[in-house]
Protein backbone atom coordinates (compact mmCIF):
# COMPACT_ATOMS: atom_id res chain seq x y z
CA UNK A 1 0.00 0.00 0.00
CA UNK A 2 1.23 3.73 -0.70
CA UNK A 3 2.43 5.69 1.93
CA UNK A 4 0.47 8.43 1.00
CA UNK A 5 -3.30 6.27 1.65
CA UNK A 6 -4.89 6.75 4.85
CA UNK A 7 -8.00 6.18 5.97
CA UNK A 8 -11.07 8.59 5.80
CA UNK A 9 -10.39 11.53 7.32
CA UNK A 10 -12.87 13.57 9.31
CA UNK A 11 -15.50 15.02 5.74
CA UNK A 12 -14.05 17.88 4.37
CA UNK A 13 -10.18 17.83 5.65
CA UNK A 14 -8.03 18.51 2.97
CA UNK A 15 -6.63 14.73 2.71
CA UNK A 16 -6.54 11.72 0.50
CA UNK A 17 -8.85 9.01 0.96
CA UNK A 18 -8.73 5.06 -0.31
CA UNK A 19 -6.13 2.96 -2.23
CA UNK A 20 -6.08 6.08 -5.15
CA UNK A 21 -5.40 8.70 -2.53
CA UNK A 22 -8.37 10.83 -4.12
CA UNK A 23 -8.28 14.06 -3.04
CA UNK A 24 -11.65 15.42 -1.43
CA UNK A 25 -13.15 18.80 -2.41
CA UNK A 26 -11.82 21.81 -1.33
CA UNK A 27 -14.23 24.46 0.95
CA UNK A 28 -14.15 26.67 -1.51
CA UNK A 29 -15.26 24.10 -4.03
CA UNK A 30 -17.91 22.69 -1.44
CA UNK A 31 -18.77 26.29 -0.85
CA UNK A 32 -19.02 27.30 -4.97
CA UNK A 33 -20.69 24.12 -5.90
CA UNK A 34 -23.54 23.50 -3.22
CA UNK A 35 -24.25 27.60 -3.05
CA UNK A 36 -24.77 28.16 -7.44
CA UNK A 37 -26.63 24.56 -8.09
CA UNK A 38 -29.09 25.30 -5.15
CA UNK A 39 -29.47 29.20 -6.58
CA UNK A 40 -29.69 28.14 -9.30
CA UNK A 41 -32.60 24.97 -8.97
CA UNK A 42 -34.46 27.89 -6.89
CA UNK A 43 -34.27 30.62 -9.38
CA UNK A 44 -36.00 28.46 -11.80
CA UNK A 45 -38.57 27.21 -9.33
CA UNK A 46 -39.09 30.83 -8.53
CA UNK A 47 -39.94 32.72 -11.57
CA UNK A 48 -42.19 30.35 -11.90
CA UNK A 49 -43.80 31.16 -8.38
CA UNK A 50 -44.01 34.85 -9.53
CA UNK A 51 -45.19 34.16 -13.16
CA UNK A 52 -48.14 32.25 -11.33
CA UNK A 53 -48.96 35.39 -9.52
CA UNK A 54 -48.09 38.16 -12.07
CA UNK A 55 -49.31 36.89 -15.25
CA UNK A 56 -50.19 33.26 -15.82
CA UNK A 57 -53.93 33.34 -14.68
CA UNK A 58 -54.55 35.97 -17.39
CA UNK A 59 -52.11 33.75 -20.72
CA UNK A 60 -52.88 29.98 -19.68
CA UNK A 61 -56.39 30.23 -17.38
CA UNK A 62 -58.53 33.23 -18.55
CA UNK A 63 -61.98 33.08 -16.94
CA UNK A 64 -64.29 35.79 -15.70
CA UNK A 65 -63.79 35.46 -12.73
CA UNK A 66 -60.00 36.18 -11.48
CA UNK A 67 -60.20 34.46 -8.64
CA UNK A 68 -60.73 31.25 -9.95
CA UNK A 69 -58.03 31.79 -12.92
CA UNK A 70 -55.47 32.44 -9.58
CA UNK A 71 -56.77 29.20 -7.96
CA UNK A 72 -55.95 27.46 -11.05
CA UNK A 73 -52.85 28.94 -11.50
CA UNK A 74 -51.66 27.75 -8.11
CA UNK A 75 -53.07 24.71 -8.74
CA UNK A 76 -50.16 24.22 -11.59
CA UNK A 77 -47.75 25.80 -9.32
CA UNK A 78 -48.36 22.79 -6.59
CA UNK A 79 -48.12 19.94 -9.36
CA UNK A 80 -44.31 20.69 -8.91
CA UNK A 81 -44.59 19.57 -5.38
CA UNK A 82 -46.13 16.39 -6.28
CA UNK A 83 -43.65 16.02 -8.44
CA UNK A 84 -40.83 16.77 -5.86
CA UNK A 85 -41.52 13.29 -3.56
CA UNK A 86 -40.92 10.91 -6.98
CA UNK A 87 -37.74 12.97 -8.00
CA UNK A 88 -36.31 12.56 -4.03
CA UNK A 89 -36.99 8.89 -4.68
CA UNK A 90 -35.07 8.47 -8.35
CA UNK A 91 -32.45 11.03 -7.63
CA UNK A 92 -31.84 9.59 -3.99
CA UNK A 93 -31.78 6.10 -5.27
CA UNK A 94 -28.83 7.05 -7.66
CA UNK A 95 -27.57 9.26 -5.19
CA UNK A 96 -26.83 6.30 -2.73
CA UNK A 97 -25.87 4.09 -5.20
CA UNK A 98 -23.41 5.99 -7.57
CA UNK A 99 -22.39 8.69 -5.85
CA UNK A 100 -23.51 12.55 -5.38
CA UNK A 101 -21.64 14.16 -8.02
CA UNK A 102 -23.77 12.40 -11.18
CA UNK A 103 -26.75 13.05 -9.38
CA UNK A 104 -26.26 16.45 -9.10
CA UNK A 105 -25.21 17.20 -12.15
CA UNK A 106 -28.47 15.29 -13.49
CA UNK A 107 -31.38 16.91 -11.36
CA UNK A 108 -29.88 20.36 -12.35
CA UNK A 109 -30.13 19.54 -16.15
CA UNK A 110 -33.92 18.47 -15.46
CA UNK A 111 -34.39 21.57 -13.59
CA UNK A 112 -32.70 23.80 -16.35
CA UNK A 113 -33.95 21.83 -19.41
CA UNK A 114 -37.78 22.29 -18.11
CA UNK A 115 -37.32 25.85 -17.08
CA UNK A 116 -36.23 26.74 -20.58
CA UNK A 117 -38.81 24.91 -22.91
CA UNK A 118 -41.49 26.79 -20.19
CA UNK A 119 -40.58 30.09 -21.68
CA UNK A 120 -41.53 29.00 -25.39
CA UNK A 121 -44.90 27.34 -24.67
CA UNK A 122 -47.71 29.47 -26.60
CA UNK A 123 -50.01 31.61 -24.27
CA UNK A 124 -53.44 29.97 -24.14
CA UNK A 125 -55.43 32.53 -26.13
CA UNK A 126 -53.06 31.63 -29.25
CA UNK A 127 -55.27 29.79 -31.24
CA UNK A 128 -55.58 26.14 -30.99
CA UNK A 129 -53.47 26.61 -27.54
CA UNK A 130 -56.23 26.84 -25.12
CA UNK A 131 -55.63 23.20 -23.84
CA UNK A 132 -52.20 22.15 -25.17
CA UNK A 133 -50.78 25.49 -23.55
CA UNK A 134 -51.88 24.61 -19.91
CA UNK A 135 -51.34 20.59 -20.56
CA UNK A 136 -47.73 21.55 -21.34
CA UNK A 137 -47.30 23.81 -19.08
CA UNK A 138 -48.36 20.89 -16.42
CA UNK A 139 -46.03 18.67 -17.90
CA UNK A 140 -42.70 21.08 -17.41
CA UNK A 141 -43.77 22.10 -14.19
CA UNK A 142 -43.92 18.17 -12.75
CA UNK A 143 -40.55 18.40 -14.56
CA UNK A 144 -39.11 21.20 -12.53
CA UNK A 145 -40.62 19.48 -9.73
CA UNK A 146 -38.93 16.50 -10.04
CA UNK A 147 -35.47 17.68 -11.03
CA UNK A 148 -36.01 19.88 -7.51
CA UNK A 149 -36.53 16.97 -5.90
CA UNK A 150 -33.13 15.36 -6.23
CA UNK A 151 -31.51 18.74 -6.19
CA UNK A 152 -31.61 19.71 -2.41
CA UNK A 153 -30.40 17.09 -0.45
CA UNK A 154 -27.32 16.27 -2.96
CA UNK A 155 -26.47 19.91 -2.19
CA UNK A 156 -26.94 19.41 1.83
CA UNK A 157 -24.62 16.18 1.65
CA UNK A 158 -21.60 18.19 -0.74
CA UNK A 159 -21.25 20.64 1.72
CA UNK A 160 -22.26 18.99 5.47
CA UNK A 161 -20.31 15.64 4.06
CA UNK A 162 -17.13 17.78 3.45
CA UNK A 163 -17.59 19.46 6.85
CA UNK A 164 -14.92 19.99 9.58
CA UNK A 165 -15.89 18.42 12.74
CA UNK A 166 -17.97 20.85 14.28
CA UNK A 167 -18.89 23.07 11.20
CA UNK A 168 -21.75 21.10 9.64
CA UNK A 169 -24.00 23.20 10.53
CA UNK A 170 -22.52 26.37 9.36
CA UNK A 171 -21.18 24.58 5.88
CA UNK A 172 -24.89 23.69 5.21
CA UNK A 173 -26.63 26.93 5.27
CA UNK A 174 -24.42 26.99 2.07
CA UNK A 175 -26.90 25.57 0.39
CA UNK A 176 -29.95 26.67 1.86
CA UNK A 177 -28.44 29.92 0.49
CA UNK A 178 -29.46 29.65 -2.36
CA UNK A 179 -33.17 29.89 -1.35
CA UNK A 180 -32.90 33.81 -0.85
CA UNK A 181 -30.11 34.53 -3.51
CA UNK A 182 -32.34 33.01 -6.49
CA UNK A 183 -35.23 34.68 -5.18
CA UNK A 184 -33.73 38.12 -5.47
CA UNK A 185 -32.08 37.18 -8.84
CA UNK A 186 -35.64 35.62 -10.19
CA UNK A 187 -38.06 38.75 -8.55
CA UNK A 188 -34.93 41.40 -9.41
CA UNK A 189 -35.67 40.75 -12.69
CA UNK A 190 -39.42 40.28 -13.19
CA UNK A 191 -39.00 43.85 -11.16
CA UNK A 192 -36.57 45.23 -13.72
CA UNK A 193 -38.83 44.08 -16.86
CA UNK A 194 -41.97 45.42 -15.09
CA UNK A 195 -40.40 49.01 -14.85
CA UNK A 196 -38.72 48.65 -18.61
CA UNK A 197 -41.57 47.48 -20.57
CA UNK A 198 -45.43 48.03 -20.54
CA UNK A 199 -47.69 46.13 -19.10
CA UNK A 200 -48.91 44.33 -22.99
CA UNK A 201 -45.23 44.24 -23.68
CA UNK A 202 -44.49 42.16 -20.46
CA UNK A 203 -47.75 39.86 -20.46
CA UNK A 204 -46.92 39.16 -24.38
CA UNK A 205 -43.01 38.25 -24.48
CA UNK A 206 -41.36 39.97 -21.37
CA UNK A 207 -42.31 37.20 -19.15
CA UNK A 208 -40.11 34.56 -21.11
CA UNK A 209 -37.13 36.35 -20.51
CA UNK A 210 -36.54 34.89 -16.94
CA UNK A 211 -37.40 31.43 -18.24
CA UNK A 212 -35.07 31.63 -21.75
CA UNK A 213 -32.09 33.04 -19.15
CA UNK A 214 -31.76 30.04 -17.27
CA UNK A 215 -30.09 28.26 -19.85
CA UNK A 216 -26.48 30.50 -19.15
CA UNK A 217 -27.10 29.77 -14.97
CA UNK A 218 -27.24 26.05 -15.93
CA UNK A 219 -24.41 26.44 -17.81
CA UNK A 220 -22.52 28.24 -14.91
CA UNK A 221 -23.91 25.44 -12.55
CA UNK A 222 -22.64 22.57 -14.17
CA UNK A 223 -19.11 24.11 -14.91
CA UNK A 224 -19.16 23.96 -10.86
CA UNK A 225 -19.89 20.74 -10.48
CA UNK A 226 -18.28 18.75 -13.09
CA UNK A 227 -15.52 20.06 -11.20
CA UNK A 228 -16.19 18.37 -8.15
CA UNK A 229 -14.83 14.67 -6.72
CA UNK A 230 -17.09 12.20 -4.81
CA UNK A 231 -17.68 13.23 -1.14
CA UNK A 232 -15.41 11.46 1.70
CA UNK A 233 -18.33 10.13 3.58
CA UNK A 234 -20.24 8.36 0.26
CA UNK A 235 -16.40 7.40 -0.69
CA UNK A 236 -16.05 5.28 2.55
CA UNK A 237 -19.50 4.01 1.77
CA UNK A 238 -18.38 2.97 -1.21
CA UNK A 239 -14.73 1.11 0.32
CA UNK A 240 -16.45 -0.59 3.51
CA UNK A 241 -18.79 -2.45 0.84
CA UNK A 242 -21.89 -0.67 2.46
CA UNK A 243 -23.78 0.43 -0.68
CA UNK A 244 -27.30 -0.27 -0.44
CA UNK A 245 -28.87 -2.27 -3.45
CA UNK A 246 -32.02 -0.71 -3.22
CA UNK A 247 -31.77 2.54 -0.82
CA UNK A 248 -35.87 3.15 -0.94
CA UNK A 249 -36.40 -0.31 0.86
CA UNK A 250 -33.41 0.45 3.44
CA UNK A 251 -34.46 3.41 4.42
CA UNK A 252 -38.09 3.04 5.31
CA UNK A 253 -36.83 -0.38 7.17
CA UNK A 254 -34.48 1.23 9.46
CA UNK A 255 -35.05 4.82 9.79
CA UNK A 256 -38.80 5.02 9.19
CA UNK A 257 -39.29 7.20 12.69
CA UNK A 258 -36.41 9.61 11.45
CA UNK A 259 -38.25 10.03 7.60
CA UNK A 260 -41.50 11.27 9.55
CA UNK A 261 -40.13 12.84 12.04
CA UNK A 262 -37.59 14.90 9.46
CA UNK A 263 -41.15 15.83 7.58
CA UNK A 264 -43.10 17.15 10.14
CA UNK A 265 -39.47 18.94 11.53
CA UNK A 266 -40.21 20.88 7.97
CA UNK A 267 -43.58 21.10 8.14
CA UNK A 268 -43.35 25.13 9.29
CA UNK A 269 -40.27 25.99 7.54
CA UNK A 270 -42.37 25.34 3.99
CA UNK A 271 -45.45 26.58 5.22
CA UNK A 272 -43.89 29.96 6.11
CA UNK A 273 -42.42 30.78 3.36
CA UNK A 274 -44.15 30.21 1.05
CA UNK A 275 -46.98 32.42 2.65
CA UNK A 276 -44.13 34.95 2.71
CA UNK A 277 -43.21 34.70 -0.91
CA UNK A 278 -46.53 33.40 -3.01
CA UNK A 279 -49.45 34.47 -0.87
CA UNK A 280 -48.21 38.16 0.17
CA UNK A 281 -47.38 38.77 -3.25
CA UNK A 282 -51.28 38.11 -4.47
CA UNK A 283 -52.49 39.82 -1.44
CA UNK A 284 -50.21 42.92 -1.45
CA UNK A 285 -50.77 43.58 -5.51
CA UNK A 286 -54.57 43.09 -5.12
CA UNK A 287 -56.09 46.31 -5.42
CA UNK A 288 -57.88 47.23 -2.14
CA UNK A 289 -61.31 47.61 -4.07
CA UNK A 290 -61.45 44.19 -5.56
CA UNK A 291 -64.10 41.80 -4.60
CA UNK A 292 -61.61 40.22 -2.39
CA UNK A 293 -60.05 43.42 -1.33
CA UNK A 294 -55.70 43.24 -0.76
CA UNK A 295 -53.33 45.92 -0.06
CA UNK A 296 -53.15 47.93 -3.73
CA UNK A 297 -49.84 47.97 -3.78
CA UNK A 298 -48.10 48.04 -7.53
CA UNK A 299 -46.40 45.11 -8.58
CA UNK A 300 -42.66 46.59 -8.99
CA UNK A 301 -43.55 48.35 -5.13
CA UNK A 302 -44.20 45.25 -3.24
CA UNK A 303 -41.82 42.91 -4.99
CA UNK A 304 -39.12 45.79 -4.18
CA UNK A 305 -40.54 45.29 -0.06
CA UNK A 306 -40.25 41.43 -0.91
CA UNK A 307 -36.79 41.47 -2.26
CA UNK A 308 -35.67 43.56 1.00
CA UNK A 309 -37.43 41.09 3.10
CA UNK A 310 -35.52 38.41 1.70
CA UNK A 311 -31.92 40.07 1.86
CA UNK A 312 -32.88 39.62 5.92
CA UNK A 313 -33.44 36.16 5.20
CA UNK A 314 -30.09 35.53 3.33
CA UNK A 315 -28.55 37.36 6.79
CA UNK A 316 -29.70 35.09 9.02
CA UNK A 317 -29.09 32.35 6.95
CA UNK A 318 -26.29 32.43 7.98
CA UNK A 319 -26.45 33.55 11.12
CA UNK A 320 -28.12 30.45 12.29
CA UNK A 321 -25.02 27.99 11.25
CA UNK A 322 -22.95 29.04 13.99
CA UNK A 323 -25.89 29.31 16.93
CA UNK A 324 -27.19 25.63 15.99
CA UNK A 325 -23.37 24.64 16.43
CA UNK A 326 -23.53 26.76 19.95
CA UNK A 327 -26.94 25.29 20.85
CA UNK A 328 -28.09 22.84 19.45
CA UNK A 329 -29.96 22.15 16.60
CA UNK A 330 -33.13 21.23 18.20
CA UNK A 331 -32.87 23.80 21.07
CA UNK A 332 -32.74 26.71 18.22
CA UNK A 333 -35.76 24.88 16.06
CA UNK A 334 -37.59 24.92 18.96
CA UNK A 335 -37.26 28.65 20.03
CA UNK A 336 -37.64 29.81 16.29
CA UNK A 337 -40.92 27.41 15.38
CA UNK A 338 -42.79 29.36 18.76
CA UNK A 339 -41.43 32.67 17.02
CA UNK A 340 -43.52 31.47 13.93
CA UNK A 341 -46.56 30.24 15.95
CA UNK A 342 -46.28 33.33 17.69
CA UNK A 343 -45.43 35.67 14.27
CA UNK A 344 -48.96 34.11 13.02
CA UNK A 345 -51.10 35.59 14.97
CA UNK A 346 -49.63 39.13 13.73
CA UNK A 347 -50.90 38.92 10.59
CA UNK A 348 -54.21 41.30 10.54
CA UNK A 349 -52.93 43.83 12.99
CA UNK A 350 -49.24 44.22 11.38
CA UNK A 351 -50.84 43.85 7.19
CA UNK A 352 -53.66 46.80 8.40
CA UNK A 353 -50.51 49.14 9.93
CA UNK A 354 -49.92 50.28 6.43
CA UNK A 355 -46.77 51.09 4.72
CA UNK A 356 -44.66 50.39 7.80
CA UNK A 357 -46.59 47.64 8.95
CA UNK A 358 -46.56 45.50 5.54
CA UNK A 359 -42.51 45.36 5.55
CA UNK A 360 -42.13 45.00 8.96
CA UNK A 361 -44.07 41.94 8.42
CA UNK A 362 -41.96 40.75 5.52
CA UNK A 363 -38.71 41.66 7.43
CA UNK A 364 -39.38 39.51 10.21
CA UNK A 365 -41.14 36.92 8.68
CA UNK A 366 -37.72 36.68 6.68
CA UNK A 367 -35.14 36.57 9.70
CA UNK A 368 -37.53 33.42 11.25
CA UNK A 369 -37.67 31.86 7.98
CA UNK A 370 -33.66 32.35 7.76
CA UNK A 371 -33.47 31.01 11.21
CA UNK A 372 -35.05 28.24 10.76
CA UNK A 373 -34.42 27.28 6.80
CA UNK A 374 -30.58 27.31 7.86
CA UNK A 375 -30.41 24.71 9.93
CA UNK A 376 -31.97 22.38 7.58
CA UNK A 377 -29.04 21.78 5.78
CA UNK A 378 -27.34 19.56 8.64
CA UNK A 379 -30.34 18.67 10.71
CA UNK A 380 -32.48 16.44 7.88
CA UNK A 381 -28.77 14.85 6.44
CA UNK A 382 -27.96 13.86 10.42
CA UNK A 383 -30.98 12.05 10.65
CA UNK A 384 -30.21 9.17 8.56
CA UNK A 385 -26.80 6.95 8.00
CA UNK A 386 -24.63 7.43 5.33
CA UNK A 387 -25.48 4.50 2.80
CA UNK A 388 -29.45 6.00 2.97
CA UNK A 389 -28.48 9.59 3.68
CA UNK A 390 -29.35 11.00 0.29
CA UNK A 391 -32.49 9.13 -0.13
CA UNK A 392 -33.79 9.70 3.62
CA UNK A 393 -33.33 13.23 3.59
CA UNK A 394 -34.61 14.42 0.12
CA UNK A 395 -38.00 12.21 1.19
CA UNK A 396 -38.72 14.42 4.51
CA UNK A 397 -37.62 17.36 2.57
CA UNK A 398 -39.50 16.81 -0.33
CA UNK A 399 -42.89 15.36 0.93
CA UNK A 400 -42.79 18.10 3.69
CA UNK A 401 -43.06 19.71 0.53
CA UNK A 402 -46.17 18.62 -0.23
CA UNK A 403 -48.17 19.43 2.92
CA UNK A 404 -46.14 22.70 3.80
CA UNK A 405 -46.08 24.12 0.07
CA UNK A 406 -47.94 22.60 -2.22
CA UNK A 407 -51.08 23.59 -0.74
CA UNK A 408 -50.00 26.62 1.30
CA UNK A 409 -50.86 28.86 -1.32
CA UNK A 410 -54.51 27.45 -2.47
CA UNK A 411 -55.09 27.37 1.04
CA UNK A 412 -54.15 30.78 2.01
CA UNK A 413 -56.12 32.48 -1.01
CA UNK A 414 -58.98 30.50 0.21
CA UNK A 415 -59.02 31.30 3.58
CA UNK A 416 -58.32 35.15 2.73
CA UNK A 417 -61.27 34.91 0.28
CA UNK A 418 -63.17 32.86 3.08
CA UNK A 419 -62.41 35.99 5.74
CA UNK A 420 -63.78 38.57 3.00
CA UNK A 421 -60.13 40.28 2.51
CA UNK A 422 -59.37 39.38 6.19
CA UNK A 423 -55.68 37.70 6.46
CA UNK A 424 -56.03 36.59 10.28
CA UNK A 425 -57.23 32.93 9.00
CA UNK A 426 -53.79 32.61 6.67
CA UNK A 427 -51.93 33.53 10.23
CA UNK A 428 -54.04 31.03 12.28
CA UNK A 429 -53.15 28.52 9.57
CA UNK A 430 -49.37 28.89 10.32
CA UNK A 431 -49.51 28.71 13.77
CA UNK A 432 -51.44 25.24 13.34
CA UNK A 433 -48.56 24.53 11.27
CA UNK A 434 -46.27 25.44 13.48
CA UNK A 435 -48.08 23.44 16.47
CA UNK A 436 -47.50 20.38 14.65
CA UNK A 437 -43.71 20.76 13.88
CA UNK A 438 -43.19 21.85 17.63
CA UNK A 439 -44.47 18.55 18.74
CA UNK A 440 -41.95 16.68 16.09
CA UNK A 441 -39.40 18.43 17.54
CA UNK A 442 -40.36 17.62 21.16
CA UNK A 443 -40.23 14.03 19.62
CA UNK A 444 -36.68 14.07 17.93
CA UNK A 445 -33.21 13.79 19.76
CA UNK A 446 -30.67 16.52 19.23
CA UNK A 447 -27.98 15.64 16.02
CA UNK A 448 -25.24 17.66 16.35
CA UNK A 449 -22.80 15.24 17.95
CA UNK A 450 -23.79 12.52 15.37
CA UNK A 451 -20.83 10.48 13.83
CA UNK A 452 -21.25 11.59 10.16
CA UNK A 453 -18.83 9.05 8.55
CA UNK A 454 -19.09 6.06 10.60
CA UNK A 455 -23.14 6.23 11.04
CA UNK A 456 -24.32 3.34 8.63
CA UNK A 457 -27.89 0.83 8.41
Amino acid sequence: MSARTTTPATPGKPTTTGSDAAPVNSRSRVIVASLIGTSIEFYDFYVYATAAVLVFPTLFFANSDPTIALLQSFAVFGVAFVARPVGSIVFGHFGDRIGRKNTLIASLLTMGIATFLIGLIPAGTTTGWSILAPTFLVILRFAQGFGLGGEWSGAALLATENAPKGKRAIYGTFPQLGAPIGFMIANGLFLVLNVSMSAEAFASWGWRIPFLGSALLVAVGLYARFKLVETPAFTKVIETGNVSKLPLGRVFRTSWRQLILGTFIMLATYTLFYLMTTFTLTYGTTPADAPVAGLGYTREKFLLMLIVGVAFFGIFTLVSGPLAERFGRRRLLLVVTSGILVFGFLFTPLFGAGFAGAQGLLIVGFILMGLTFGPMGAVLPELFPANVRYTGSAISYNFASILGAAVAPFIAVALWKAAEGSTWLVGVYLSAMALITLVALVLSKETRDVDYGENLS
